[in-house]
């Protein structure tokens, strides 16, 4: 894999992720005294012919961005992106998985990150067009919409441990 395409995260001026950026677009934003380098990759280098120069992993910007928050689709895969194609009723990771919608949609439950759960297809014929209680069920983590950061962390994926101080994640 092309060096220059690996993914670097872009944090603001306060240290918050901004997005996720490629190496080409950090260099970018590093030679113009846009943004400065906070880790690395461990002895990765980019030669010139007169310099080498180490491969960012995490930049931040010099100068504070008011970016508008990007909203995450509503999508099958999604949901089940969110979930960690794990049931959310029963816990199971196996086996092929579903969205169920947690108030059916025949009693007013809606189409909405709220709403929609990844569950197993035992779980999911369990639940039937019944509520919760009626089918004595309940779920095991509350479905709720993703933030940008859980976008970065589930959607995109952590590419590099050096990012997880970052994502809130230690």
């Amino acid at each position: 894999m092309n060096l220059l395409n690996h993914n670097v995260l872009l944090l603001n001026q306060n240290y918050e992720p901004l997005s996720v950026c490629s190496v080409r677009r950090a260099f970018m934003l590093l030679f113009l005294n846009k943004a400065e380098m906070i880790e690395t990759y461990d002895g990765a280098k980019i030669r010139s012919i007169l310099q080498s120069y180490p491969v960012p992993s995490v930049v931040r910007l010099e100068r504070f961005i008011r970016a508008p928050r990007k909203r995450i689709l509503l999508t099958r895969k999604n949901v089940l992106i969110r979930d960690g194609y794990t049931c959310c009723y029963c816990g199971a990771t196996k086996g092929p998985m579903t969205v169920d919608h947690i108030i059916p949609k025949n009693m007013g439950g809606a189409d909405s990150w709220e709403n929609l759960a990844c569950a197993c297809e035992r779980c999911n014929n369990k639940k039937g067009d019944r509520t919760l209680a009626q089918a004595g069920m309940r779920l095991l983590r509350k479905a709720i919409r993703p933030n940008h950061i859980t976008y970065i962390q589930r959607f995109i994926g952590i590419t590099d441990n050096r990012w997880k101080p970052y994502l809130f994640m230690e």
